[in-house]
């Protein structure tokens, strides 16, 4: 990102009051775009040029136009609350939400885009003015109450009586300098009579003891010498006389009751124009506080009318932005998440009823052979330890820790309550029986490839990653999207396998030939790396037994007397979370459709077959 480094200002620029400022950033990359409801965060080219953010569906896309773009100018740009990878950039009601690989790749992007909207709102950029650094003047003041006349009119008088109180200093001023250099000029006057004061009394007290004493005709002369003559105190005398005289011209020219009723003037004026000025600012004071009051009211309004449609926005039967999808943090309540997960089966519900019936053939089924014996592969160590854990699984009673969470007809279906991490794991356990097949056909056809898109209405789309041998295969398969769920997927390997009777154990009565067991159990592969999509494991046995009712002797064998009873059990990791009550109400009512359904479209298949025991 250019733009970081900002040129430090001369002297000349300045004084100039020219702001030199750094260039405006730029930058490209790609980010995860929030596109809707159905396919989520997708990842798009973003480019910050020019003050304008745009994207595009890659970076090869940029020279047949964007897919959309947005001024920074008057953006807003926010860091989400919980999800560290992720801002929001929106223009009114036009809102990009975005997500970085990293943190750190997010605060690179926000910092560019903060400083793109400086530039572009006129803050910062590269022809803009410096504006002094004084304080605000009276001037500017008087520009803001320009909008109300009784507040310009206040202003304009503080002006007023500020200039008054300029004018009363000067006056005040210009009396202290006179009075100053009148006082100045009364101590040189008075150090200069006391000198001579001092030296004719020196001289009376010579005169008046050389009446009484007898001196030597030296010491006279030294006396007379230090006295001072008749002529130097005439000049003394006379000297004297022109002080007072300049004392009375300077006394005469000062008119000092003039000056002391000028001084009480102005002082009585500057104690009226200072009561004036508080004044006027008292009733500043009070028209301001009465405008914070009015806007502190306004705020309050304001914030309480944000609540309440943040609130009916969250009410509102469709919500599609980012914030409303599964997660711990998700805006919507369990009761909203449910019934938009609910509706969005039932619309799947209704698609998939109205493809099949558009469906004018049927799918041939092979038919399943007797016995599965897998030659080595590299996985069957792992698949035979995954048989014999889901046997053993298959084989366990239902206790007190089980719930009873279905019952139709045969079908009951089983689950026990467990979460780990906040996530549901709750195992569930179901038991059916299907009138018309074997558990030979129905393992095949819950194994079979071909049709696993008619019974699995959950299933976007899937691939086979590796084929291990004909009976064990890898699968990538993704689900669809309801929203307010993320998207799902899950690699696992296949494997359907007979068993026998030893090693079944306790069997039914009634029944007949070999067991047949569908494993599904959550592997990884180089593949299906995980990307944008949420990884689900999981642990899927379908255990299938034939039962033949007694018919009379010689009575051929038909569908009639044959059933399967299956024993299915599922351990699923959705990988995320979602409202606890919401999953379990789902499970509830998506386990025993889906048994219906798979069984009902088996016997479908097999109903004009020979029957494969």
């Amino acid at each position: 990102m250019s733009g970081d480094h900002t040129p430090s200002l001369s002297d000349e620029d300045e004084e100039d009051g020219l702001e030199v400022s750094s260039p405006i950033p730029s930058m490209q990359g790609y980010l995860s775009k929030w596109t809707n409801y159905l396919h989520g965060w997708q990842e798009r080219w973003v480019v910050l040029k020019d003050g304008t953010l745009s994207y595009y569906k890659s970076e090869f896309d940029t020279a047949f136009g964007c897919r959309g773009s947005i001024s920074l100018a008057k953006a807003t740009i926010e860091n989400h609350e919980y999800d560290e990878c992720r801002f929001d950039v929106s223009v009114n009601d036009c809102m990009y939400y975005l997500r970085a690989k990293d943190c750190d790749a997010r605060q690179t992007w926000v910092d560019a885009l903060e400083a793109v909207k400086a530039a572009e709102s006129g803050y910062g950029s590269e022809s803009s003015l410096r504006k002094g650094g004084s304080m605000l003047s009276l001037s500017s003041v008087t520009s803001l109450g320009k909008s109300s006349t009784s507040s310009f009119k206040k202003t304009k008088g503080l002006r007023e009586k500020l200039l008054e109180l300029e004018t009363f200093k000067d006056i005040i001023g210009r009396q202290i300098d006179t009075l100053q250099s009148y006082f100045d000029a009364c101590a040189e006057v008075t150090n200069g009579l006391q000198l001579n004061s001092i030296d004719l009394n020196h001289h009376d007290e010579i005169f008046d003891s050389s009446e009484g004493l007898d001196h030597d005709a030296d010491d006279e002369m030294d006396e007379l010498s230090k006295t001072p003559t008749p002529s130097s105190l005439a000049e003394r005398v006379n000297t004297k006389g022109k002080v007072n005289s300049t004392l009375e011209a300077l006394a005469r020219g000062i008119d000092f009751r003039g000056e002391s009723i000028t001084f009480k003037a102005t002082t009585a004026g500057i104690l009226a124009t200072l009561a004036h000025c508080i004044d006027i600012m008292t009733k500043r004071e009070d028209y301001w506080h009465r405008r914070l009051e009015k806007e502190i009211e306004k705020r309050k309004k304001a914030e309480a009318s944000a609540k309440d449609a943040v609130a009916n926005a969250r009410k509102q039967a469709f919500i599609g932005g980012p914030d409303f999808e599964e997660g711990p943090h998700c805006a919507l309540n369990e009761e909203e998440f449910y019934d938009a997960m609910e509706i969005g089966l039932d619309r799947q519900e209704e698609q998939d009823e109205i493809e099949s019936k558009r469906r004018t053939c049927t799918i041939d089924i092979p038919e399943p052979p007797l016995t599965i014996k897998d030659p080595p592969h590299r996985m069957t160590e792992e698949v035979e330890s995954k048989v014999r854990e889901n046997l053993q699984i298959i084989k366990e009673n239902v206790d007190e820790n089980w719930y009873l969470v279905h019952e139709d007809g045969d079908m009951k279906v089983f689950r026990r309550e467990y979460e780990e991490g906040g996530i549901i794991l709750d195992p569930m356990k179901a038991t059916h029986v299907i009138q018309g097949v074997t558990a030979r056909e129905m393992a095949h056809y819950f194994f079979d490839k071909d049709v696993r898109m008619d019974f699995d209405s959950t299933i976007d789309y899937f691939d086979i990653l590796e084929r291990l041998t004909d009976s064990t295969l890898i699968f990538h398969q993704v689900l669809k999207r309801i929203w307010p769920s993320s998207q799902r997927d899950f690699v696992f390997c296949s494997h359907i396998q007979d068993i026998s009777p030893e090693d079944e154990g306790e069997r039914l009565d009634n029944e007949v030939g070999y067991a047949w067991l569908v494993t599904n159990y959550s592997v990884d592969h180089p593949d299906a790396p995980i990307n944008k999509f949420v990884r689900v494991t999981c642990n899927v046995a379908m255990f299938c037994q034939t039962l033949i009712e007694p018919r009379e002797e010689g009575q051929p064998l038909t569908r009639d007397h044959i059933s399967c009873r299956i024993t299915y059990s599922a351990n699923v990791n959705p990988g995320g979370w979602a409202p606890p009550s919401v999953v379990r109400a789902l499970s509830k009512r998506e386990y025993p459709k889906f048994l219906r359904k798979v069984t009902a479209l088996c016997q479908n298949a097999y109903k004009d077959k020979e029957i494969a025991i």
